[in-house]
């Protein structure tokens, strides 16, 4: 596998456009980024505004992954009205074996669309066609079951559980889930 990674924008699905952040989205970012249900589960906290922001002025930059550790924040836009309805990610978390990880956030007016399988599998193949990653891991709170069950319905299946991993000031268990490039389809 090789870096730079720089897709060709838009990715364009089915239902969704996924591309990089513009300051643009300030307001649709701060619907979902201000949600405490959908924050739960995501080590980022109930932002304000000007927090929004300032999250928004780094996911701006992150259209390409240069280095190991980085991470590809691209939008999900709604193709019929353009509105940011959430975030997929895709970790560069070692080029040298050819590892990544996924992530999500979704407004949760839009959950249980479908919305977040379209783009999450969408990133899986673009992390393993056009990355050439050979697996790719995803790990998340034990007690988010929703979201257990859209990496099962991705394909990736339970590799690992790590107890008592401090989250949010609690202790929670950790799940996580993995795909191999010869298991995707």
């Amino acid at each position: 596998m090789s870096l730079p990674w720089t897709p060709v924008y838009p990715i364009v699905t089915e239902r969704l456009v996924l591309r990089p952040h513009t300051p643009a989205d300030l307001g649709d970012l701060r619907q979902f980024h201000s949600d405490p249900d959908v924050v739960r589960y995501i080590p980022w906290p109930v932002r304000s505004e000007e927090e929004t922001r300032v999250a928004l002025q780094a996911r701006v930059a992150q259209g390409r992954v240069d280095a190991d550790g980085q991470w590809l924040v691209l939008a999900i836009e709604l193709a019929e009205t353009g509105q940011v309805i959430g975030e997929v990610l895709l970790k560069c978390a070692s080029a040298e074996k050819g590892e990544g990880e996924l992530g999500y956030a979704l407004n949760a007016a839009f959950h249980r669309r479908g919305y977040a399988f379209e783009a999450a599998h969408r990133m899986l193949s673009l992390g393993f066609a056009e990355f050439g990653l050979g697996r790719i891991t995803a790990t998340l709170d034990a007690r988010n079951a929703a979201s257990a069950g859209l990496l099962e319905k991705l394909g990736m299946t339970l590799d690992s559980v790590a107890r008592d991993q401090p989250f949010k000031g609690e202790l929670v268990d950790e799940l996580t889930y993995a795909i191999d490039a010869k298991d995707f389809s």
